[in-house]
């Protein structure tokens, strides 16, 4: 079987609460309020963000990685709140071997800890397996970065190790990163079911019996 992402089409996923559709370069206005008046969201990023100049590079860069099929971002938006939340990506998308990496993931802070980004990786994790058909998604994130390793491991994701020094950082100095990943198989008997339920009091205050969250494709 052959597995196609074509990186060129719009796809847009989305749920009860969030809307994830493919960035563009008009959405430096969405986002810019959070590269002037947030630059500590970027405190672990290898790239600089913060700043009108930053963001617009930022944006342009990971553009033009996806018309070379190598990324796919989003931008999110919160329907609860109707309001642009950040940005979250597919990169190093390797069709042959079916694996990819999901990360670049960033929201604006009043966004942090509102359950927002769980429902962004369920759908993401369920376009990931379910549509393009991988057997990995790998997250990876700077070792000291605590607070998003303990996010990724409540998504049900394991941690596989740790690689030394391995990519420079923005002050010169050298990372740690952390990788962890999810698979396919543990996707369709724990991962989803787990994270399905997480959400649902979000989606859903008092007990409920509707089913998941589902993405549609295109524009």
């Amino acid at each position: 079987m052959t597995f196609v992402f074509d990186t060129q089409q719009d796809h847009q996923l989305e749920d009860d609460c969030v809307l994830l559709r493919p960035l563009q370069s008009a959405d430096c206005n969405n986002l810019l309020l959070f590269a002037l008046e947030e630059p500590e969201i970027w405190k672990y990023s290898l790239v600089p963000v913060a700043g009108e100049a930053n963001l617009k590079k930022y944006i342009e860069t990971t553009l033009q990685a996806r018309k070379e099929g190598k990324e796919y971002a989003f931008i999110v938006y919160d329907k609860r709140t109707q309001e642009y939340a950040g940005s979250t990506r597919f990169y190093d998308i390797q069709l042959t071997n079916r694996v990819l990496q999901l990360g670049y993931t960033w929201y604006g802070k009043k966004f942090q800890g509102s359950g927002l980004n769980k429902h962004c990786k369920y759908l993401l994790l369920q376009f990931a397996f379910e549509q393009l058909g991988m057997v990995r998604v790998e997250f990876r994130a700077d070792n000291n970065n605590h607070r998003s390793i303990a996010a990724m491991k409540s998504i049900g994701c394991t941690v596989e190790g740790v690689l030394r020094s391995n990519v420079p950082k923005l002050d010169g100095t050298r990372r740690d990163s952390i990788v962890l990943s999810i698979l396919r198989e543990e996707w369709d008997t724990i991962v989803k079911d787990k994270l399905g339920k997480q959400i649902s009091p979000i989606l859903h205050p008092a007990p409920s019996l509707d089913p998941a969250p589902s993405f549609r494709m295109g524009g």
